[in-house]
């Protein structure tokens, strides 16, 4: 299933882009991020761990790996009981942490963590508008983020149709409110909101959820390059990316950044707690990165 930010492919685009967060002190951070690759040649890389997976303190060393193993950014998956996004993987790594105990007050105390430990690596949590935005406007958890250390945040299933007033919110807080475009947004739809994503754009390479696969859709690399010539911010792609030959790939097709979910969760084991395994992975993925 595709995050709704990204569905809708009979809309219309809208005829502006009012808003937008990457004026943001979070997207600075985020650029500077990219940027920095993009001066070593290479794309970002972009891991993504799960929030108290296995267990609030492994899920700080696991972070801490990814992120001494080569991550320029770190996207933080916090744990959600309908993670309508999400395939198989991270469903049970998220189930996981759940049941270890997981909440949105012990994801904010790692990010605090991670940040302390590895303040030059900008954070961007991933979440659902019901776990951020709730009943309210969302400003009290965005700005419990960003004091936490977040630059910028991932809202998988609000559209920038109705994300207009969380933009204000996130503005306020500092944070770059990163939006989703896939294979089935259409060419003028993804312009549109590609000028609202702050910090990056989030290209999904597939039509489904994530998940590891043993090879990406023969097209994304068109995708990639359509999605990168009407994007003001950088692009990086995810779902389904599993292996160093996928990242080699997409930094061919020009994209900006790489984003792996699935595969660094399925590195750990079955029990989680293969914090070397996941490393060496990263390691490998890092090398992919660089540009020919």
């Amino acid at each position: 299933m595709i995050p709704a930010s990204t569905a809708e492919p009979g809309r219309a685009a809208a005829p502006t882009a009012p808003g937008g967060t990457d004026g943001t002190p979070g997207a600075d951070r985020i650029r500077a991020a990219f940027a920095a690759a993009a001066a070593e040649g290479r794309a970002a890389l972009i891991p993504y761990v799960v929030a108290g997976y296995p267990d609030a303190e492994t899920s700080l060393r696991v972070a801490l790996s990814v992120a001494d193993a080569g991550a320029d950014l770190l996207e933080v998956g916090l744990p959600y009981s309908d993670p309508l996004a999400d395939g198989t993987t991270l469903q049970r790594a998220s189930s996981a942490a759940l049941r270890a105990g997981a909440s949105l007050d012990g994801s904010i105390r790692l990010l605090e963590r991670i940040a302390a430990a590895r303040p030059a690596l900008p954070l961007v949590p991933m979440a659902y508008a019901n776990q951020v935005i709730g009943g309210g406007d969302g400003s009290a958890a965005a700005r419990r983020l960003a004091d936490a250390g977040a630059s910028g945040l991932i809202l998988a299933d609000l559209t920038p149709d109705e994300g207009g007033p969380f933009e204000a919110v996130a503005r306020d807080a500092g944070l770059a409110l990163v939006y989703l475009v896939a294979p089935t947004t259409p060419a003028e739809r993804r312009a549109w909101i590609a000028r609202r994503s702050g910090g990056f754009l989030y290209c999904v390479s597939l039509v489904g959820v994530t998940g590891a696969r043993r090879s990406l859709p023969p097209a994304v690399g068109r995708l990639v390059r359509s999605v990168r010539s009407v994007s003001p911010v950088p692009v990086a792609v995810g779902f389904g990316v599993s292996r160093p030959a996928h990242v080699r790939a997409l930094v061919r097709a020009g994209a900006d950044g790489v984003i792996v979910a699935s595969a660094l969760v399925d590195a750990l084991g079955a029990s989680g707690h293969d914090v070397e395994r996941l490393g060496r992975l990263v390691r490998s993925l890092r090398e992919a990165t660089s540009r020919p």
